[in-house]
């Protein structure tokens, strides 16, 4: 994938003292995770996670809880140590870095936001935010100044001096947010930062990390249990049960082709009207067979980018079907009205 920035190859987490015979048995006699609790007394955390993330993507991560997701975005800055596979963030093999190497990668080039933000309470906002590059040992006036930029960034400039006490669960988040951007890296890691709160707050930080991410282009693994969320802030989401990658796609893809029923149950009371688009359920044109009194000549255009719900109100105002375009305004399908209704149902026509 071009401009690779994370990239996990079939990497484990086992827990337990017997890891390792539990390893080689899982090789040798493709043993499931009942069956390594049984034998060995272990568990196994993550089973195999293989995904690559470019530059700039929100990749989301999801699934109940105990599924993996947050024991596997530990794996990324070596928060947790693999049983077995290969991690590489940003070219370097994480496993290969020495613990000073290790530190300068967390510090500099990955930062990490949790669901509880952990603020020193002691410190006020400024400081708080300031903190990581305190640890670095940058001069105070250099830590000020980036605390003010970074506050300004999420919307809390004039709360430099209040203390994390002062603050709502939400603005907690938004320092939360600023210290893990306060050391400009790369990478964030993002685990289920916004479940603890409320729908309308939940929404709004949504919307500010979104902006954010794509002004900054900050390449981001964003744990979530929330199907919702994670369609609605992800480039491609890839869906975990008992520590397995199950499925990897975009939500278009995650919800039309589910990979099995346990993705099928995810998506199955989500709202496809945005998230299904022409190109997946249009007709080609050559394969497109002519009804009586139709007149393609008359009929409606649309890209072939545009979602289920403009094209419903497309077809509300013609009896033709509507025609798809390609980037260059080219005709290259067809939508009927039944073709659309398929489409709402989740059929490909």
């Amino acid at each position: 994938m071009e401009h690779e920035i994370i990239k996990l190859e079939g990497v484990w987490k086992i827990f337990g003292d017997r890891a390792d015979e539990a390893m080689a048995a899982i090789q040798t006699d493709n043993l499931g995770k009942p069956e390594v609790l049984e034998k060995f007394g272990c568990v196994v955390g993550i089973a195999d996670c293989t995904f690559t993330v470019p530059r700039g993507e929100i990749f989301c991560v999801m699934g109940l809880s105990g599924s993996g997701k947050s024991t596997m975005v530990r794996h990324l800055n070596r928060l947790i140590e693999p049983t077995s596979g290969s991690i590489s963030v940003l070219g370097k093999d994480m496993l290969a870095l020495g613990s000073e190497e290790l530190r300068e990668m967390r510090a500099m080039h990955i930062g990490m936001v949790f669901q509880h933000m952990a603020l020193l309470p002691h410190r006020t906002v400024r400081d708080n935010v300031g903190f990581p590059l305190q640890v670095r040992g940058e001069p105070k006036s250099k830590r000020w100044e980036v605390s003010q930029h970074c506050l300004n960034l999420v919307n809390l400039d004039g709360y430099e001096d209040r203390f994390p006490r002062e603050l709502s669960g939400g603005m907690q988040q938004r320092v939360g947010l600023a210290r893990a951007l306060a050391s400009d890296p790369e990478v964030l890691l993002m685990d289920e930062p916004f479940s603890a709160l409320d729908p309308l707050i939940r929404r709004q930080l949504q919307d500010q990390f979104m902006a954010l991410s794509a002004d900054l282009q900050k390449t981001t693994v964003f744990i979530t249990h929330d199907l919702d969320e994670a369609i609605r802030i992800g480039g491609r989401i890839a869906i975990m049960k008992d520590g397995r990658i199950v499925q990897i796609g975009t939500p278009e893809d995650i919800v039309t082709n589910p990979a099995d029923e346990y993705v099928k149950d995810f998506v199955e009371g989500i709202s496809k009207l945005k998230l299904v688009f022409a190109h997946s359920i249009m007709v080609k044109l050559s394969d497109h067979k002519p009804q009586r009194g139709e007149n393609l000549a008359k009929a409606p255009r649309a890209h072939h980018g545009t979602d289920l719900d403009h094209l419903i109100d497309i077809a509300t105002t013609t009896e033709q079907p509507i025609v798809i375009q390609d980037d260059e305004d080219k005709d290259i399908g067809i939508i009927t009205k039944s073709t659309l209704l398929k489409g709402i149902q989740g059929g490909k026509a």
